[in-house]
């Protein structure tokens, strides 16, 4: 049997980077769907919705892909932090998320042949104590204006994070073991 094409659901340049480091041949084709917050959702009902709307968005069209989507969002005292709209609102997630811990959560589908597997990964993400010189300089490098939360960790965020519990991929937007092991659920070998 020949492997099926993959398909990324995500224009995440994060993701595909991440496919591409297990040498995965596939390509990208970014669902558009509307991402709202419906009233009471919480993060991982968010991430988990989202992903698989995603992933039927691209499966419609490609039905004998392989499609893997993912949505990702950060969570601090049960208050979802999105992307930041500019500098100031990034600033203020730095803040907010200074000496504290604050959890990741990622949203994975993978879809092959009609069936569809969908779970939400949790991190654990423990920022270090900041001051505001530190916020100032991390706001002024632009580099968290495009990710959940406001920060990237595998970047020049990486000084703001004292620890993790769970997966540092997670935090990445993709869990990589966990999109293996749903693609080996649905017969499909990536590794």
């Amino acid at each position: 049997m020949t492997a099926p094409e993959i398909i990324l659901a995500s224009a995440s340049p994060r993701r595909s980077e991440l496919l591409r480091a297990i040498a995965i041949d596939f390509r990208v084709i970014a669902a558009d769907v509307d991402e709202t917050i419906l009233k009471n959702e919480t993060g991982p009902e968010l991430v988990y919705r989202l992903s698989q709307l995603k992933a039927r968005a691209i499966a419609k069209d490609s039905p004998n892909a392989l499609v893997i989507a993912a949505d990702t969002v950060v969570v601090l005292d049960n208050k979802i932090l999105e992307k930041p709209k500019d500098s100031s609102q990034n600033a203020k997630f730095i803040e907010q998320l200074a000496n504290k811990a604050h959890q990741v959560y990622t949203g994975h589908s993978v879809i092959y042949k009609d069936k569809v597997i969908s779970k939400t990964v949790k991190t654990d993400v423990y920022f270090r104590d900041l001051n505001k010189k530190e916020i100032a300089w991390y706001t002024s490098t632009k580099e968290g204006l495009d990710k959940a939360g406001g920060y990237g960790i595998q970047g020049k965020g990486s000084v703001l994070v004292e620890k993790i519990n769970g997966c540092y991929f997670n935090v990445m937007g993709l869990s990589l073991a966990n999109i293996v092991n749903m693609a080996k659920e649905l017969g499909v070998e990536l590794v």
